[in-house]
C-alpha cells in the first residue's frame, strides 16, 4: 500500500520531469544562432534575396548576417560561415552547392550606340570601339574581356571613355549610349529581350561555371549553418 501511494505521488513529478527534458531536447534540436554569409551583389540579389524571408520564417531563432561585396573574400580568415562565388574561384577544400546554371557573358550596347559607331564583327574589332571598362575589386586591375569559339579562346584588353567598379553603373552607361559593356547574362538578359540593349559577338559566347554556395568542410557543422545549407539545397535554385 505504501509503495502504491508513493508511486502515485511520483507519477506526476516524473511526468513533469519527462516534459521538461523533452523541452530541453527540442530546444537543442531547434537551430539557433547567427549565420554570416559573404556574397557579391548580383548573387545576393538573385539567390539570397528571394530566400531570406522564407528561411527566417521557417527558422525564427536564426539571424542571417549578410555581407555584400564584390571583392574576393577568404571566408575562413574573415570569420564567415559561408559564401557565394563563381565556381572557378572556389578553393578545393570547400563544400559547394550549385546555384542556378552556367553563366554566359554578353557584350552589349544601346541601339543608338550601334547606329552611330557600327557593330564589331570579331573580338579584335573592339579595339576600334568605345568600351566600358570594369575595374576588379580584388586587385584593382581592369578586367580583360574573354571570348570563345570552338577551341579558340581570346582575351581582349579594351579601351573607352568610362571605367567603373560597379556593374549597375556599367548597365546604366550602356543604356545611355556611352559604349559597349561586358556583363553577365543574368544582369542584362531582360534588357536584351526588351531591345533596350543589343548583343554583339554572339558567335563568341564565353561562359563561366556559375554561382555556388560554399562553406568549409568540417565534422561538426553549426546547426544554424546546417539549416541554411539544407534550405538552399531544397530550393528550386539549387542544382545538384
Amino acid at each position: 500500500m505504501a509503495g502504491t501511494r508513493l508511486l502515485g505521488r511520483l507519477v506526476p513529478t516524473l511526468s513533469e520531469l519527462d516534459a521538461a527534458l523533452a523541452e530541453v531536447r527540442a530546444a537543442r534540436e531547434t537551430p539557433a544562432g547567427t549565420v554570416r554569409i559573404n556574397a557579391p551583389r548580383l548573387a545576393a540579389l538573385l539567390f539570397l534575396g528571394p530566400l531570406v524571408s522564407r528561411f527566417l520564417a521557417a527558422h525564427p531563432d536564426i539571424v542571417l548576417d549578410l555581407v555584400v561585396e564584390d571583392r574576393f573574400t577568404d571566408i575562413v580568415a574573415d570569420r564567415f560561415d559561408a559564401g557565394i562565388r563563381v565556381g572557378e574561384r572556389l578553393a578545393k577544400d570547400m563544400v559547394a552547392v550549385r546555384l542556378g546554371g552556367a553563366l554566359e557573358v554578353m557584350a552589349v550596347a544601346s541601339p543608338q550606340y550601334f547606329a552611330r559607331y557600327g557593330r564589331p564583327q570579331t573580338p579584335r574589332d573592339l579595339g576600334r570601339h568605345r568600351c566600358i571598362n570594369l575595374r576588379m575589386a580584388t586587385d584593382g586591375r581592369l578586367y580583360r574581356w574573354q571570348f570563345e569559339r570552338g577551341k579558340q579562346a581570346l582575351e581582349v584588353a579594351v579601351d573607352g571613355p568610362l571605367i567603373v567598379n560597379d556593374t549597375d553603373l556599367a548597365v546604366r552607361a550602356a543604356l545611355d549610349g556611352v559604349g559597349i559593356a561586358y556583363l553577365v547574362d543574368l544582369h542584362v538578359e531582360a534588357l536584351v529581350r526588351s531591345r533596350r540593349l543589343e548583343r554583339v559577338l554572339t558567335a563568341w559566347p564565353p561562359s563561366l561555371p556559375g554561382f555556388f554556395l560554399y562553406y568549409p568542410s568540417r565534422r561538426q557543422m553549426p546547426a544554424a549553418l546546417r539549416a541554411f545549407v539544407d534550405f538552399v539545397r531544397a530550393a528550386p535554385i539549387a542544382k545538384r
